[in-house]
């Protein structure tokens, strides 16, 4: 499994096409959803970023993410 440095995620924004979100440690592909469309969902959040803290204010639970494929592990 790779190893995402926040800086390494932030490449992941979208812009290109791929878009990764982090949550828990994990990195999730969120490219295909169409509630991440170029890397913005709810005008809120942005790929290439951690949402870990975001999360525990949304209106639903990490369970939303976990239908994506894992793609990684966030360090530190």
């Amino acid at each position: 499994m790779r190893k995402f440095t926040r800086e390494e995620l932030k490449e992941y924004d979208g812009a290109g096409g791929v878009a990764y979100v982090a949550c828990g440690g994990k990195v999730y592909d969120v490219s295909h959803s169409f509630h991440w469309k170029r890397g913005i969902h709810q005008v809120m959040h942005y790929a290439g970023e951690d949402l870990t803290e975001a999360l525990k204010e949304a209106p639903h639970e990490i369970d939303m993410l976990e239908r994506f494929p894992i793609v990684g592990e966030l360090l530190g």
